[in-house]
Order: structure tokens, then sequence, then C-alpha cells
């Protein structure tokens, strides 16, 4: 089981790295506040993965505390997403 978490953890982070990337890219080519907020947005959610996968790997920490790590991230890159959507 703990080889699956690590797997599809390591996919979040390349599925999440690559549509910040490229929301990133779009944002310089065009400078749009939306795309800048969404580009944030994924980072959050992705970074939150790393951060919980490393704190539940790695640290001699309760396992519920990576949950609540990666829930906090989450939540608030959802939060810049949502707010990318009405940014003008």
């Amino acid at each position: 089981m703990n080889v699956l978490v690590v797997a599809l953890k390591t996919l979040t982070l390349v599925l999440g790295g690559s549509i910040t990337f490229y929301a990133y890219r779009a944002y310089r080519r065009n400078g749009s506040p939306a795309l800048r907020a969404l580009a944030v947005g994924f980072g959050a959610v992705t970074l939150g993965a790393l951060v919980a996968g490393i704190v539940d790997q790695l640290l001699p920490i309760n396992h519920e505390f990576a949950l609540v790590v990666e829930s906090a991230f989450t939540t608030l890159g959802f939060g810049v997403i949502l707010y990318s959507l009405h940014v003008e």
C-alpha cells in the first residue's frame, strides 16, 4: 500500500507541476492576472501534495497531520483557482 501511495503522489506532482507550468507560461505570454492566479492555485495544490508526502513518508509525525497539511493546501489552492475564474 505504501508503494501505491508514493506512486500516486509522484503522479500528482508530475501532473500538477505540468498544469502549473503551462498556466504560468500562458500568464507570461499574455500577462493575464487570471492565469497568474490559476498558476498559483494549481501550484498550491501541487505543493500540498509534495509537503504531505514528505510529512507522511519522512517525518516521525502522526500520519493524520499529513492529511491536514494536504487538505489545507488543497483548500487554499482551490480558493485561488476559484478567484482566478472571477478576476478579469
